[in-house]
C-alpha cells in the first residue's frame, strides 16, 4: 500500500500586503497567560495591549512512568496512578449525555441511487496524489459475516446481503490480504505527530485543517476558533447542494464550547461594552467578529454573515487605516480573535436582573442496598473533603456556590445546615405527589459558613440509617424538589443524585421492569431504547426552564431502565455514571475519582445557543446533552467542559469560494459567581466547486462522531437492520463518488481511498460493532442505552479514542525513559504470550498479561511472583485465557466481533465490492 501526502495577539503587527484570507496577519510577538490564570477562566474585564515572550513549545514532557520500578516495585493503585500519567483519556466512565428526541427524523438517507445518474453533471475526473492505493482486494469468499443481520439494500444496484456463507466479488480470486498492507490508524496517528506534533497551529487561514485530535500541539489564535472548541467534517463545503449530495459527505461541526484548555494557551479575553453591550449586527443578531468589514472611514460595517450595512455608535468608532482596517483591530478581541466572551447587560438576563450564583444539591439515595454495600458511607467521607474544592470564580477567596443535601428512599428528608445551629435538623415530606421543599431558609447554604454543621451532618446520615430495611425508592419526586429547591432560591443549579435501583414505590415515574431481551433483533427493538414519558417529559422541561442540570450516579445490580433515568439527564446538559454491582473495594476509587471531576469541572448554567451562518447555508440539526424549544434555540440547563454539541448544515442556495462559508456560535449563560456572559466561537471554511477539494479537507475523526450520534438517534425511530444498512450504503457511496470523480483511474480491483479518509472503514466497522448497533441478546439493554447516551454528547476526541482504543505494548517500555510505546494496532495478531498489554478506550481500561510473562517483570511491575498471586482488584487486570479476557477482546476492535460483525479486513473487502458495484 502506498499513500502520497500531498495566541491572541496583543502587540504591533506588521501589515500584510497579501492575507491568504479575510483573518488578520500572524503577530510578530504573542502574549500568553501566566500559568498561576485558570484555564477556560476570565481575566480582567480590559483588554490592555503589551509585550510579552512567545507562546512555547507544547507543554512539558510526561511525567516519569515506572522509572523505579526495579528499586520499589509499585503496588496495583501506584500503577493505576502512573496509567493515569501516561497521557492516556480518563478512563473512568465518562460523563457525557444526550438527547433522546421521539420526534427525530429519518435517518440520513434513503438508499441513494448509482453514482452518475442523470441530473448529475459529473466533472471528469483528475489525477489526485491525495489518496490512498491499496493493491488487488481479493475476490475470494469473505472470512466472516457482517454483523447478525446484515442485508443489504435491494434497490438502486446495492448488492444483497453479505452472508456467512460467503459472497464472491467481481474478479478472479486471489490470495489473501497481508493485514498490514491495509490502512493502518496508528500509523495515520504517528504520522500525523511527527508532521504536525509540538508545533504552532496559527488559526488566521481560512479553511485550514487542523492537526488530528491524538497530536500534541498549541494554538495561536488570530481570528478563527480553536479546532478545541470547533471541529469540522470539513474544512470545504461544496459551493451547491447538489455537490453535497453527490458525494455524500456530511456537513456538520463538532463544537465544545467550554473545551479546556492547556495551560500554555490563553484563555478567553473578556470584553465589557459597559451598559450598551456587545455590537450586533441589527438585521441577523450576529456579534462582532474578524469577518465584519468596516467602511465609510468607520462609521459602518457590513455583517460578514447577511451583508446588512449597520451604523456604528458614536462609542464604538475608530478610524481606519490605509488598509481599510481600524487602527485598534489588535486592541479588541472581538475584531482581531476567533473566540472571546462579552460581558452581558441586563437585557440577557431573566427578568431583566442580575442571576444569582448556582446551587449544588447532594441527593442521596439511603435505601437497603447503599447502606449495606458502604456507598453512602464513602459518599459522606468524601463530601467532607470535596466541597472545600467547590469550583470558584477566578481571583476569588470562595467559592460563591451554595449547597443542599437530601436523603430518601420511600420519602424524602431535607436537611437544615444553617450556621446557626448546633446540630443539623432533617424535615420528611412523606407525600411525594405533591412535592415541596418543607424549608427556604437553611437549605440552601454557603459551605464555608456551615461548614461544621455539614460535618455534622454527613457524620451522622450513615448511622441514621444503618438499620433500615427500605429497599423501595421514588427517583422523579426526588428531582422535582430539587427543581422547587432552585425555583424558591431563584436561582440554577445542579442535582448530584445517587440511585441504585428502579423506583418502585408508589409515586409520580413509578417504573417497571420493561427489560424484554425478545424484542432484540425485530421491529419492536426500538422500544428498548425509548424513555418512559408523561411525568419525565415535563421534568425535563421544568429543569430546563429553571437552569437545572441533573447528573446521575446509578450503582445498579439488575436492570433499571437507564432509557428513562438517563433522560432528564440528557436533555439538561447532565451526566450518567453507572457502576454495575458496585462494591466499594473494586469500584470506590473510579467512582470518587468520577465525582471530584464532575464537582470541580468549569461549568455555565441557564444555557441558550445559538449557531449562525453565512448565506448559502444554515445549521439544520442539533445533537447532544439539551433541549430544543424551537428550530434554533439549543436550551441546555448547564454546560460543563466535557460536553459538545454536533450541528448539522444544509444548503438553501449556493456558497461563494470568494467569500467562503462563516458559522458564529453563541452561548449565553451564566458563570459560577452568578455572572451572565456571551461565549462566541467564530469559524470560516473554504468553498469548493471541486469535490477533490472537499475529500481532501476530509477529517475521518469528525466525520465518525457525526455518524456515530446520528445512528444512535434513528435508532429511537428505525430497526436496527436499517440503521446499520444505511451506514455501510453511506460509507460506500462517500468511496465510490471519490473515486469517480477525484482518482486517477486505475484497476477496478483496486481499492483507492481518500488519503484524509483512508481509516475512515475501519472507524465505520467498529461503530457497527458497538454494544448499540450490534443487537446482541447477550449484551443488557442498560448497558446499550448508557453508551447511547455517552456518545450522544461526546466530542472529537472521546469518540476517537472509543471507536479506536490505544493497545500499549507495555513490556517494551524503557523505564529509564519518558517516552510511552507507541501503540499498536487493535488486533490480537498483536498480542505476545510474554507480554503485558495496556488496552483503554476513555472508558475502560484493562492490563492484559500473556500466560508466558516473565516473573521478574511481574516481580517489578506488582511485587508478586507469579500470575496466581495477581489480583484484579484496582486496576482491571486480564489474565491470557481467563474468562475476564472475552470483555478486553471485544475492544480489539480490527478483529471480528464477538456478538457479530466483521474483522476490519472483511469488512473492507465488503465495502470495496459495494464500491464497485455502485461504478459498474
Amino acid at each position: 500500500m502506498t499513500a502520497v501526502l500531498t495566541k491572541p495577539s496583543r502587540g504591533v503587527l506588521k501589515p500584510s500586503v497579501s492575507s491568504p484570507s479575510v483573518m488578520p496577519p500572524p503577530p510578530l510577538i504573542s502574549s500568553p497567560y501566566g500559568s498561576n490564570l485558570q484555564q477556560n477562566g476570565s481575566h480582567s474585564n480590559s483588554f490592555t495591549p503589551s509585550v510579552a515572550p512567545s507562546i512555547p513549545p507544547y507543554g512539558q514532557p510526561p511525567p516519569a512512568a515506572f522509572h523505579s520500578m526495579a528499586q520499589s516495585p509499585p503496588p496495583v493503585q501506584q500503577l493505576t496512578n502512573q496509567m493515569s500519567a501516561m497521557d492516556i483519556a480518563g478512563y473512568g466512565q465518562r460523563p457525557l449525555q444526550s438527547p433522546s428526541n421521539s420526534a427525530a427524523p429519518q435517518f440520513l438517507n434513503s438508499p441513494p441511487p448509482l453514482m452518475g445518474h442523470p441530473g448529475h453533471q459529473m466533472p471528469s475526473p483528475v489525477s489526485s496524489p491525495l489518496m490512498t492505493s491499496m493493491g488487488p482486494i481479493p475476490g475470494g469468499p469473505m472470512a466472516g459475516s457482517y454483523g447478525a443481520q446484515m442485508a443489504g439494500p435491494q434497490t438502486a444496484g446495492i448488492p444483497g446481503s453479505f452472508s456467512p456463507s460467503g459472497s464472491q466479488m467481481a474478479g478472479p480470486a486471489q490470495k489473501k490480504l497481508d493485514p498490514d498492507s491495509i490502512p493502518s490508524t496508528t500509523q495515520v496517528i504517528e504520522d500525523d505527530q511527527i508532521k504536525r506534533g509540538g508545533q504552532i497551529y496559527v488559526t488566521n487561514v481560512r479553511g485550514q485543517v487542523p492537526p488530528l485530535v491524538t497530536t500534541q500541539f498549541t494554538v495561536q489564535d488570530q481570528g478563527n476558533a480553536s479546532p478545541r472548541f470547533m471541529r469540522c467534517t470539513t474544512y470545504s463545503f461544496p459551493c451547491t447542494a447538489d455537490l453535497a449530495k453527490q458525494c455524500k459527505v456530511p456537513l456538520a461541526a463538532i463544537i465544545k464550547p467550554f473545551a479546556t484548555l492547556p495551560e500554555n494557551e490563553t484563555p478567553l479575553y473578556v470584553v465589557n461594552h459597559g451598559e450598551t453591550g456587545p455590537i450586533r449586527c441589527n438585521r441577523c443578531k450576529a456579534y462582532m467578529c474578524p469577518y465584519m468589514q468596516f467602511m465609510d472611514g468607520g462609521r459602518r460595517f457590513q455583517c460578514a454573515f447577511c451583508s446588512c450595512v449597520n451604523d456604528v455608535t458614536p462609542e464604538y468608532f475608530q478610524h481606519l487605516d490605509h488598509m481599510g482596517r481600524r487602527v485598534d483591530l489588535y486592541e479588541r478581541p472581538e475584531l482581531s480573535l476567533g473566540s472571546y466572551e462579552f460581558v452581558a447587560t441586563l437585557d440577557y438576563c431573566k427578568n431583566n436582573k442580575p442571576p444569582n450564583p448556582p446551587a449544588y444539591i447532594f441527593m442521596i439515595d439511603v435505601s437497603y442496598n447503599n447502606i449495606k454495600s458502604g456507598l453512602v458511607k464513602l459518599i459522606c467521607e468524601e463530601l467532607k473533603t470535596l466541597l472545600e474544592r467547590l469550583p470558584k470564580e477566578e481571583g476569588a477567596e470562595s467559592s460563591l456556590i451554595k449547597v443542599g443535601f437530601v436523603t430518601y428512599n420511600k420519602i424524602l428528608h431535607f436537611y437544615n445546615v444553617k450556621s446557626a445551629l448546633a446540630q443539623p435538623q432533617m424535615m420528611l415530606v412523606s407525600d411525594t405527589a405533591e412535592m415541596f421543599v418543607p424549608l427556604l431558609d437553611g437549605f440552601l447554604v454557603n459551605y464555608h459558613e456551615s461548614n461544621a454543621v455539614i460535618n455534622n451532618l454527613l457524620d451522622q446520615i450513615p448511622d441514621m440509617f444503618a438499620d433500615t430495611n427500605e429497599s423501595e425508592t421514588v427517583f422523579a419526586p426526588v428531582i422535582q424538589a430539587g427543581v422547587e429547591a432552585l425555583k424558591a432560591a431563584d436561582c440554577s443549579g445542579k442535582l448530584f443524585i445517587f440511585h441504585s435501583s428502579i423506583p418502585t414505590a408508589e409515586a409520580p415515574g413509578k417504573l417497571k421492569n420493561r427489560d424484554d431481551r425478545k424484542l432484540v433483533g425485530t421491529e419492536k427493538e426500538k422500544t428498548l431504547f425509548q424513555p418512559q414519558r408523561g411525568v419525565y417529559e415535563q421534568l425535563i422541561k421544568d429543569c430546563v426552564s429553571q437552569g437545572c442540570s441533573v447528573d446521575l450516579f446509578l450503582f445498579p445490580s439488575q436492570y433499571v431502565d437507564v432509557a428513562t433515568m438517563g433522560d432528564v439527564p440528557s436533555h439538561t446538559g447532565g451526566s450518567v455514571y453507572k457502576y454495575n454491582n458496585f462494591q466499594v473495594e473494586v469500584n470506590g476509587q473510579q467512582f470518587l475519582s468520577d465525582l471530584r471531576r464532575d464537582v470541580e469541572k468549569f461549568i455555565g448554567f441557564d444555557v441558550v445557543m445559538r449557531v449562525r451562518t453565512g448565506t448559502g447555508f444554515r445549521a439544520t440539526d442539533f445533537f447532544g446533552a439539551m433541549f430544543l424549544k424551537n428550530t434554533t434555540d439549543v436550551e441546555m440547563a448547564a454546560v460543563d467542559c466535557d460536553k459538545a454539541v454536533t450541528v448539522e448544515f444544509k444548503h438553501d442556495d449556493t456558497l461563494s469560494e470568494e467569500s467562503g462559508a462563516l458559522m458564529q456560535c453563541a452561548l449565553l449563560y451564566t458563570t459560577i459567581g452568578g455572572q451572565r456572559r456571551l461565549r462566541v466561537h467564530n469559524l470560516s471554511l473554504n468553498c469548493s466547486s471541486q469535490l477533490s477539494e472537499l475529500y481532501k479537507s476530509c477529517e475521518t475523526d469528525a466525520l465518525i462522531n457525526f455518524f456515530a450520534k446520528t445512528a444512535y438517534r434513528a435508532i429511537l425511530n428505525q430497526p436496527l437492520k436499517a440503521v446499520r444498512e444505511i451506514l455501510v450504503n453511506q460509507t460506500a457511496h462517500i468511496l465510490a463518488c471519490y473515486r469517480k470523480n477525484c482518482a486517477s483511474p486505475s484497476a477496478a480491483s483496486q481499492l483507492i481511498l481518500p488519503d484524509a479518509m483512508k481509516v475512515f472503514p475501519v472507524y465505520m466497522n467498529s461503530l457497527l460493532k458497538t454494544p448499540v448497533l450490534v443487537g446482541s441478546t447477550d449484551l443488557s439493554t442498560d448497558d446499550r442505552v448508557f453508551h447511547r447516551l455517552l456518545v450522544n454528547s461526546m466530542g472529537v476526541e472521546e469518540t476517537q479514542v472509543l471507536l479506536y482504543p490505544r493497545l500499549i505494548p507495555l513490556h517494551n517500555m524503557d523505564v529509564s525513559s519518558e517516552e510511552i510505546p507507541a501503540p499498536l494496532r487493535c488486533s490480537e495478531e498483536r498480542l505476545s504470550d510474554s507480554g503485558v498489554f495496556l488496552l483503554e478506550n476513555g472508558l475502560t481500561m484493562f492490563l492484559w498479561l500473556g500466560h508466558a510473562c516473565p516473573a521478574e517483570l511481574l516481580q517489578n511491575l506488582f511485587n508478586v511472583s507469579s500470575l496466581t498471586h495477581l489480583s484484579s482488584e484496582g486496576l482491571q487486570t486480564v489474565k491470557q485465557k481467563d474468562r475476564a479476557e472475552l470483555l478486553f477482546r471485544q475492544l480489539l476492535i480490527e478483529d471480528k466481533g464477538l456478538h457479530g460483525g466483521a474483522s476490519y479486513m472483511d469488512f473492507l473487502c465488503y465495502v470495496h465490492r459495494e464500491i464497485r458495484q455502485l461504478l459498474s
